[in-house]
């Protein structure tokens, strides 16, 4: 909850640092304006009504074979990203059209089963000196993969929208990513694509202490010893309501916890921005440093709950094995593709006069939801 002596009405103070729609840098290729929605919504519409979109159903989060429909998945991570984006948005006077599509569009280049696919597969490529990325595999879907429109390849996204999937939660060197080069590496992105990444973690942190204690991986013990955060939060509910039985009271705190954490990246953003004397968006792009963030307080004991959640959940004992599996389903499908591109579908045999097999393959897998690529693992390797 944002406190009274900090209002929303107190902290739209960045308007003149937000993106307008009708200042954009435009499309790849011309379209008529649409008449009524500005460009950064109808960019929206189309990650939202892209396959790429619709396949996140199917992609997992942190668990890979418990199936269960209490847990997130890709799909409902990135709602509840966008959710949380645009409610800061709102409030800094950002544009929360461009907020959003930057959060619908932000997790749709993971391949399945979650890191440790994507761990895999980028390790698959590195044995014929390339590499997997999903930030860059995003940018390809949003440029070349999807296929909707008879006039170009891709969705023909704005600039703004295609510069914030590229550098939302990284810097490129121009160096390393020539291909990058349209996207001004050597400037800031704008504060909107700087949330997203914060945005993010805000929402996979408090989501997956969640789920870690649902599925019983986490104890509450384990999770009031390892984040501090949430432990202030628990002894406070536990004042208020005694009584009340501990999931009530662990809801309570996660749900204090992910709005101390909102409510600080909001007002220190403001503040850095203060601190910085930035006037404009220009002033944004050339700063030498990224503005939105948390402050001093939060940020160690955001970087607590992120350690906390590495080691006790994402790495645990207990979901090794589903990443083992994971690991070795990616990796025999890789290589059985290598030794035999004859089997791969038509669409990809075909795009192999224009990227190298090893690209084409990673591709494949990386449009995969976790269903399918099981299906192709029994079909193509066995059981």
């Amino acid at each position: 909850m944002i406190p009274a002596t900090h209002s929303p009405a107190s902290l739209t103070g960045l308007a003149g640092l937000a993106v307008s729609a009708d200042q954009s840098r435009g499309r790849r290729y011309p379209e008529p304006r649409h008449p009524y929605r500005n460009d950064f919504q109808r960019d929206r519409d189309r990650v939202v009504h892209s396959r790429a979109f619709r396949r996140l159903e199917n992609k997992t989060q942190v668990f890979t074979r418990r199936f269960s429909d209490h847990f997130r998945n890709r799909l409902t991570h990135t709602i509840e990203v966008a959710q949380i984006s645009r409610t800061i948005a709102a409030v800094l006077g950002l544009n929360p059209d461009l907020v959003e599509a930057l959060a619908l569009a932000h997790d749709i280049g993971h391949p399945p089963f979650g890191h440790a696919g994507e761990k895999a597969l980028d390790a698959a490529m590195r044995t014929h000196g390339y590499s997997f990325d999903h930030n860059l595999h995003a940018l390809r879907i949003v440029e070349d993969f999807e296929s909707r429109y008879a006039d170009f390849r891709g969705l023909n996204l704005t600039f703004e929208v295609r510069e914030g999937i590229v550098k939302h939660s990284r810097d490129y060197s121009a160096d390393e990513h020539p291909e990058l080069a349209e996207y001004a590496l050597d400037r800031r992105p704008p504060l909107e694509a700087q949330l997203i990444d914060l945005t993010d973690e805000i929402a996979y942190h408090t989501a997956d202490i969640d789920d870690g204690y649902e599925s019983q991986i986490l104890t509450l013990k384990e999770i009031r010893e390892g984040v501090a955060l949430f432990d202030r939060f628990y002894r406070q509910a536990e004042r208020r309501r005694a009584q009340s039985a501990e999931k009530f009271l662990f809801n309570e705190a996660l749900r204090a916890t992910l709005d101390a954490m909102v409510t600080d990246l909001i007002q220190s953003t403001v503040e850095n921005c203060r601190r910085a004397g930035v006037q404009s968006l220009a002033d944004v792009r050339e700063h030498s440093a990224r503005l939105a963030g948390f402050g001093p307080q939060m940020d160690p004991e955001r970087r607590q709950a992120k350690e906390f959640l590495y080691d006790r959940l994402y790495f645990s004992s207990d979901l090794q094995p589903e990443k083992d599996l994971a690991e070795r389903i990616v990796t025999q499908l890789f290589d059985h593709w290598v030794a035999h591109p004859e089997a791969l579908p038509e669409s990809y045999r075909a795009r192999l006069g224009e990227q190298p097999l090893p690209r084409a393959i990673c591709d494949y897998i990386a449009g995969m939801t976790d269903h399918y690529i099981l299906q192709q693992h029994e079909t193509m390797i066995g059981g």
